[in-house]
């Protein structure tokens, strides 16, 4: 009788420990929600107890419609192990090989050099497309059912930036094909494939793949704007056909932990336990980083994907020798230094394997960084204004150094424009016009930076010439 009741005691204690720590939480969530001002986030832990999921704030802002474990939101590059694990089944069912180049199963890469490039090359980003090259825009009507082909028939012209093989780059590119091979194998469009394949086999039921359409339920995705988060227009699913598999599934994180936890059960089932691990290995010597569709972090024994879509990001991680992973879907892009979703996806994901979460404390240079540019083309407009007040001193400038002092700033001013709408867009790996999908306060400051700050010295210049070009002209 004792030992009953002291296990009854022990398991009452335990539960008390993990209500608590589930308690702290779901408080750490609620605080962190609207410090950043994040609408909603929905979670999912796999341990040894089994799956735990839950959910905080709200789907969309403008209704208050509550987000629930549920809750379909867009995967974004999530889906590339989705595109991965169909190719092993391929594999498997001996219709592709991974060491088969690309010319054996798209005709339009036959007879030309990027037709060696083979399967496991584009599976682990060593294919030679660079990442600007992935980020291209897709063909028009991306949401057409021949999308997918007309996107591989443009890629095909493509050289790559890289010799295949040679090195990693993080590459949609690479995903946009590996899909097309899976429709010329299968017979089956992309779509169709996963959702028969591999979404309802695992029991994902609220998890489908995108086509461009408009889907009631799905979380809409909130951009960062000047501080604060503002929601994209309508439902539809950003990646259509063309994109979807890099980055087109759709899922709840109820699902995604399905997902997960057949990752990490070490059986065969949707594909071999043996291909479950080949997966989540390095990809080849020059992908150190990366498995077959998923990311490593071979220090900390960690597999894991991020996604990111305007307005939603997201994570997938795991432990496999510990059979642990974690799920963590934001409805909400991060700001620069405002409104940043770092800190609760990490708490998350601390609480989840149980370490020691330290907030980021860095973030004040990154609000400066932001704060700059967001103020700079007020600064260059109330230098524009100094300078038409100023404008008789001005005027007087001569000699070398009074060149120097008028054309200089031009100069200064095209360097500040190139670093602004160039440089900093292709650290991200796109263009200016790309980066204002993600984040457009961002885009629009340094567009308006750029931009300000060479208007400001050509009207200096303006304010100095055209008086001497009018008494040139009176003679």
């Amino acid at each position: 009788m004792q030992r009953v009741l002291m296990s009854i005691l022990i398991g009452f204690l335990l539960f008390m420990q993990a209500s608590a720590e589930e308690g702290s939480l779901e408080a750490f969530i609620e605080d962190e929600l609207s410090a950043a001002g994040i609408p909603g986030v929905a979670y999912a832990i796999i341990d040894e107890t089994g799956i735990r999921a839950g959910a905080h704030g709200t789907v969309d802002l403008r209704t208050g419609e509550a987000v629930a474990p549920d809750t379909p939101f867009q995967l974004a590059s999530i889906s590339k192990s989705f595109t991965a694990m169909a190719i092993l089944q391929l594999v498997e069912a001996g219709d592709v090989e991974l060491d088969g180049e690309l010319s054996q199963y798209l005709d339009a890469f036959s007879g030309i050099p990027a037709g060696a490039i083979t399967l496991r090359q584009l599976l682990g980003h060593t294919s030679g497309y660079s990442t600007l090259q992935g980020n291209e825009s897709f063909v028009d009507r991306p949401e057409s059912e021949d999308a997918l082909s007309h996107q591989v028939d443009r890629i095909a012209q493509w050289s790559p930036a890289h010799a295949p093989g040679s090195q990693w780059d993080y590459s949609n590119a690479n995903y946009a094909l590996l899909g097309a091979v899976i429709e010329a194998v299968s017979g089956l469009p992309y779509d169709q494939y996963l959702e028969t394949k591999i979404l309802e086999p695992i029991g994902m039921q609220n998890s489908f793949v995108a086509d461009g359409g408009i889907y009631g339920g799905v979380a809409i995705g909130h951009k960062p704007w000047f501080g604060s988060k503002r929601p994209t227009e309508h439902r539809k699913t950003h990646t259509a056909r063309a994109g979807a598999p890099g980055g087109g599934v759709i899922a709840s994180a109820e699902d995604l932990a399905l997902y997960v936890n057949m990752m990490l059960n070490g059986t065969d089932d949707i594909i071999s336990a043996e291909n479950k691990m080949l997966m989540m290995q390095s990809a080849s010597a020059q992908a150190p980083y990366y498995g077959l569709g998923w990311m490593l972090d071979p220090q900390n024994g960690i597999v894991y994907h991020t996604g990111t879509n305007p307005g939603t990001e997201t994570l997938a991680m795991m432990k496999p020798e510990q059979g642990q992973g974690v799920i963590i879907l934001v409805n909400a892009g991060s700001g620069m230094g405002f409104g940043e979703t770092a800190n609760l996806i990490n708490g998350i994901r601390a609480h989840a394997f149980d370490e020691t979460f330290v907030p980021d404390q860095s973030s004040w240079g990154r609000k400066l960084l932001f704060l700059t540019f967001a103020l700079l083309p007020l600064l260059f407009g109330a230098g524009a204004i100094q300078a038409w007040l100023g404008r008789t001193g001005l005027r007087a400038k001569s000699g070398v150094f009074g060149a120097f002092s008028l054309w200089f700033p031009l100069l200064m001013t095209s360097v500040v424009a190139w670093v602004s709408i160039i440089l900093i867009p292709n650290l991200f790996g796109v263009s200016l016009s790309a980066l204002g999908v993600f984040s457009p306060d961002l885009a629009i400051s340094l567009l308006a930076t750029g931009m300000a700050g060479l208007l400001w010295a050509a009207f200096r210049l303006l304010v100095y010439y055209v008086p001497k070009l009018r008494n040139d002209s009176s003679y």
